[in-house]
């Protein structure tokens, strides 16, 4: 591995991953990229139909692609380098490359905390204000929404990232992880992180903890709407217009709960790993698998697109 001096900012980083586990890394290496090219697939064809078939143009699949997009820019600032590191001896990254890796991890986790927010909004107007539905979620404010939830990632990843890459590191440059991530950053300081350790516990609350609470208030106005009106028929409805934003939500946020949960002890950090693993990589696999497997218009949609296809090709 390369030395690095004693200085402020090391000129690499060694991302240490997975490498006490050498005779995993290779079955990794095949079973992340596996995942990494069914996420850009499966998130990429989300996008196209959305996009493609007018009748997918509605405030829920603006907000899913928005989505989709964020989730393979997710993947994308994450799984080329852990597949390098995962490939071959090397297990470093440079120092630049090392800081737009937690700045970009950070702001598109963020945002999607917010734009998860923000689609169980979508479903409360759908469902508990079914007549004002268009009145409300109207184009001007979805939009207004998806930037805000970008806006909002990016200002507090530009914040906590910038603190964090003022710390003076003296030459400290081995992270025991597989991708930079901004506490371990400030773990390797040399000075008191007090001040940084604030600012992050404050920014988690304010993108975490409040979308996580406005999610879970959205859908409690939901199911008591649902509840009071006894038919078989709108619990269905109900259930199919939300049980796929509730499994992605289950998935991302119960993976970040879990792993933050665990006690501080070496085997929970073995294990965080491989809990982080799945809510960086895993995870965005399934948001696309989860929305056209129980989505009957999505499903339509790559129907209608697969028999055009065929009817252009037949003329």
């Amino acid at each position: 591995m390369m030395e690095t001096a004693n200085t402020s900012s090391p000129e690499v980083f060694v991302l240490l991953g997975f490498s006490e586990r050498p005779s995993v890394e290779p079955i990794l290496f095949i079973i992340v990229l596996g995942i990494y090219a069914v996420c850009i697939l499966g998130n990429g064809i989300i996008i196209l139909v959305s996009c493609v078939d007018v009748r997918l143009h509605t405030p829920m699949y603006f907000f899913l692609v928005n989505l989709s997009f964020l989730d393979i820019s997710f993947t994308t600032s994450i799984v080329p380098q852990l597949l390098i590191n995962l490939w071959g001896p090397q297990k470093t990254i440079s120092y630049g490359g090392c800081v737009v890796q937690f700045y970009i991890s950070h702001w598109l986790g963020a945002t999607e905390c917010i734009l998860l927010a923000v689609m169980s909004y979508d479903r409360y107007a759908a469902i508990c204000r079914p007549l004002h539905y268009t009145v409300i979620m109207h184009p001007q404010l979805c939009c207004s929404l998806a930037f805000a939830s970008w806006l909002g990632g990016l200002t507090t990843s530009v914040v906590g990232s910038t603190l964090t890459m003022l710390l003076p590191l003296c030459g400290n440059n081995r992270i025991d992880h597989f991708f930079c991530e901004m506490p371990l950053i400030m773990q390797l300081a040399c000075v008191d992180t007090s001040f940084n350790e604030v600012e992050m516990y404050v920014a988690s609350f304010i993108f975490v903890v409040l979308p996580l609470g406005l999610i879970l208030v959205s859908y409690s106005h939901i199911a008591w709407a649902v509840l009071r009106i006894r038919s078989a028929e709108v619990w269905r409805k109900a259930f199919n217009t939300c049980s796929s934003h509730v499994a992605v939500v289950a998935f991302f946020y119960g993976s970040i709960i879990f792993m933050y949960l665990q006690p501080a002890k070496r085997s929970s950090h073995e294990q965080g790993k491989f809990i982080a693993l799945f809510y960086t990589v895993v995870t965005p696999m399934l948001n696309p698998l989860i929305y056209t497997l129980r989505n009957k218009d999505v499903k339509k949609a790559l129907r209608r697109i697969g028999e055009n296809r065929c009817d252009f090709g037949g003329t």
